[in-house]
């Protein structure tokens, strides 16, 4: 019989999943973009914003470079002003945890379960983020797009949080994160547990869609959805 722990590892995504975002991300966008001229009235103004909406989740630094394909100077000006335009942001709107969320990322250490902040922001914006949160000591490993080749969609967050903090099986890792390039980056990292945070109706469609195992509307939930689990069964052995 095995003693292993069904999830050894959390794997949170900072935005949307355990802090509120709110209008913070969107504003700081939008204001990066307009240093492009791409303005609110214009149609390349609405096009944009339904890229960034189809790729919550990803690096801004990706997300710029799928507006300016063949442009990457304005990208990289855009990405810069997009920092510029997320910690002004931060300042004028602030950010808070999600209801529970202290009070989960405490239960799971408590339990025994590492905890890694990840989030496909640069390192100064997530440390921003972190550091107004306090959230430091609640983590065994932070993580961020700086860290990685390539953040979400794709599943070096997650292996590389496997690999840093010497979990044995990536089937223990439950990956909680509220955008579909997050479940993605799970489904393809392996993760045994891949939990989507819903905010609002249309979330549960699309985050099943995009392959999240669990769904869950308060992250308060989550120690609990972890201890219950079975254990991960390994050759020569059964789950308890």
């Amino acid at each position: 019989m095995s003693d292993t722990s069904a999830v050894s590892l959390v794997c949170c995504d900072v935005l949307g999943a355990a802090a509120v975002d709110g209008r913070v991300l969107e504003r700081a966008f939008a204001e990066a973009i307009a240093t492009q001229g791409v303005v609110t009235g214009t149609a390349a103004y609405t096009r944009s914003m339904v890229q960034f909406d189809r790729t919550r989740g990803w690096s801004p630094a990706e997300v710029m470079r799928t507006l300016f394909p063949a442009e990457e100077i304005r990208a990289q000006a855009a990405n810069l002003a997009f920092e510029r335009s997320f910690q002004a942001a931060v300042d004028r709107f602030g950010t808070l945890p999600l209801p529970g969320a202290n009070e989960a990322l405490a239960k799971l250490t408590a339990a025994g379960v590492k905890v890694c902040l990840v989030s496909s922001l640069s390192r100064s914006a997530l440390s921003l983020i972190v550091e107004r949160l306090d959230w430091w000591h609640r983590a065994d490993l932070v993580l961020c797009a700086d860290d990685v080749a390539r953040g979400f969609p794709w599943p070096d967050l997650v292996l590389t949080a496997v690999l840093r903090l010497g979990i044995g099986d990536v089937r223990e890792v439950a990956l909680v994160t509220a955008s579909e390039s997050g479940v993605l980056a799970g489904r393809r990292a392996g993760a045994g547990f891949v939990i989507g945070m819903l905010s609002d109706a249309d979330d549960a469609g699309r985050l099943r869609r995009a392959g999240a195992t669990h769904l869950l509307a308060d992250i308060g939930e989550l120690p609990d959805l972890a201890a219950s689990q079975p254990a991960v069964t390994t050759i020569g052995q059964v789950a308890d």
